[in-house]
Parts: structure tokens; sequence; C-alpha cells
């Protein structure tokens, strides 16, 4: 089976790992290309990030608590600062001096678009830009951090994917809709990514009114999208309708391990802020099952060799990705 999790280059790279709002203040506990980290948030609402393991006897910290804006290890009360200083040893007299080897040795972590992120190692590249988080036209949308049991290898290649709409989205969107992809033009998109343009049409059932804010009586919409990424597993899919309003889902798929993902979105959208913000994302949560249904029938990882799965011309965006992401692991 191919495997990546261990690749040093993924290290350099962020990835959304919780919602702010879950880690407040924490401790929580993350696992992240198959490490474990806990993760709190003192007072200030500054978060620190490291293994989740005491120094002294091994406990995890993320089974202890925060007091104070320091976190304490369940097993023998070990305390650490912000920025994972040990402040405390309960059981050496006040004044001891503490082991430098107690202290933790942290991870690069912060808040952003509503999620926490974290990079186990020295960042060789910024977390990926959203300008609508700056346009007070827009508001923002976020929704649960879910464990899905594939490989974030396999989400990439399916979030970039239109062609299983009329076979997977029966249920949402996709019945009798157009089987034939026209062709796929790859193209530098907005903001860094990567990937092609195009319209679809697409049933407009009453499960679908609050997001496409048209009337069920619309039996079928137009949407003008554009599908992208950010390597290595960050996904932007951007939905403008004919009434010029924009839809845009930032689908981010974190490897815990090969086969093991957490998944999130976020929704930005410029429309007139009425409607409630779950009643917008139900139906992008129900088309989300649905993919989600489909991977966990997947085993192991997409494989690298392009030969190993045939590809046809509506699969040019994954096949793409593809290649770079293995040029990505061999450090080109």
């Amino acid at each position: 089976m191919d495997t990546f999790v261990d690749s040093p280059v993924l290290a350099g790279h962020w990835y959304a790992v919780a919602r702010s709002s879950e880690v407040s203040p924490g401790p929580a506990k993350v696992t992240l290309l198959g490490s474990d980290y806990v993760v709190w948030r003192d007072p200030d609402g500054q978060l620190t990030a490291a293994p989740d393991r005491c120094p002294h006897r091994e406990a995890p910290l993320s089974a202890g608590w925060v007091t104070d804006g320091c976190v304490v290890c369940p097993y023998h009360g070990f305390t650490f600062e912000t920025g994972g200083r040990c402040v405390r040893v309960p059981s050496s007299p006040e004044g001891s001096k503490i082991p430098p080897k107690a202290h933790l040795s942290t991870v690069h972590v912060t808040d952003r678009y509503g999620l926490v992120w974290i990079c186990p190692g020295e960042p060789t590249v910024g977390i990926p830009d959203i300008p609508q988080e700056l346009d007070d036209s827009y508001r923002r949308i976020n929704n649960p951090v879910e464990v899905w049991q594939t490989s974030a290898t396999r989400m990439v290649d399916n979030f970039l994917d239109i062609s299983h709409f009329p076979f997977v989205h029966t249920g949402t969107f996709g019945e009798g809709t157009e089987t034939v992809v026209p062709k796929i033009e790859l193209e530098e998109l907005p903001d860094g990514f990567y990937g092609y343009a195009y319209d679809v049409t697409v049933n407009n059932p009453q499960s679908a009114s609050a997001a496409s804010a048209a009337k069920a009586t619309t039996k079928v919409l137009t949407r003008h999208m554009s599908s992208g990424f950010i390597l290595p597993f960050v996904c932007r899919s951007t939905i403008r309708y004919e009434t010029g309003m924009d839809h845009i889902l930032l689908l981010l798929s974190t490897p815990v391990d090969d086969v093991t993902s957490y998944f999130t979105f976020v929704v930005w959208r410029n429309d007139d802020f009425s409607a409630p913000a779950d009643e917008i994302v139900a139906f992008d949560r129900a088309i989300g099952a649905e993919d989600k249904a489909m991977l966990e029938q997947l085993d192991g990882v997409l494989p690298f060799d392009q030969q190993a799965t045939v590809s046809v011309q509506s699969d040019k965006p994954s096949v793409e990705w593809r290649r770079r992401f293995v040029k990505l692991l061999a450090g080109d």
C-alpha cells in the first residue's frame, strides 16, 4: 500500500484539526500525520500545541485539565504554561529547579477561519488565503470537524471530480443530471488555487432552497462553478448563481493517518444574512454525507502510480493533483 504520512515534506504544511470553539480552553486531543497532539488556550486566547505526552511518565496531557491557562498532567500534576514551559512539579519543594527536559516541545498552531490549524514542522507555506473572509458583504459559516474512515488522497480525488454527481448525489442534486462531462481545461484560479471553471445544471429540490436562495418551484438551476486545489489537501469550490449570489466552500481534508482523516468545510456567502446558518449548510452537509458513504467503501490510499487506476478525460483535475502530490512527496 502507498503511504504518505511519514513524508517529512508534509510536516511543513498547515492542517485544520478542530473548530476554534472546541478549544476554549481545552485541552483537546488531535491526531495529525500519525502523531497525537494536545491543544489548549490561555485566558488571552493564545493557543499552545505540543505532543500529547507528559515528559515525566508519558501520560496523555489531553486527559488532564486547564487551570489559569496552564495544562495540568492528570498523572502527577506537572503543569505547563502557554508556550509549553513546565512551571510546577507538585512533588518537588517550592523553588526547586525544574529539569530542562520537563518543558514541552511545542509545534506551530494558530486560529484562522474559525478553525485551529497545526503545522508540525517549520512552515514552508502559509494557510491559503480566502479574500471573502475580510469582505463584510460575506458571512462565514463553520461546520463540525468529522472523522472519515478514508484517506485524504481519496477525498481530494473526490472533491475535484464532477462525474460522480449523477450517481453518488441522487439524494440531493444529482438525480437525472447530465452524465457527460464537457472537456476540462485546467488553469490557474484566483488566490493560488489550480483547477477548472465550468457551468453545471442541477436539480433544485425543496431541501436545497435555503442554500440556493431559489424557490423550490425553480426545478433546475445553473451554477457557474470552479473547483481547484492547493497542495497538499486543500480544495475550494466556488458557486455563483444566476442571481449573482456566491457560495464558496473551502473543503479541508486532514490526514489523521494514511487511511483516516478529519473533514470540515467552511462556507462564505454574500446573501442577505436572513436565513439561519444551519439551514444554509444543511444541503451541503447532506452532499458531504453522500461522499462520505461512498469513500468509506474504498480501501487504502489512492494509488500514486497513475497506471494502477484507469482515468478518463473527466479525471483530468485529479490526475494533475496526483502528479503534483507525488512530486511534492519526492521533494521536487
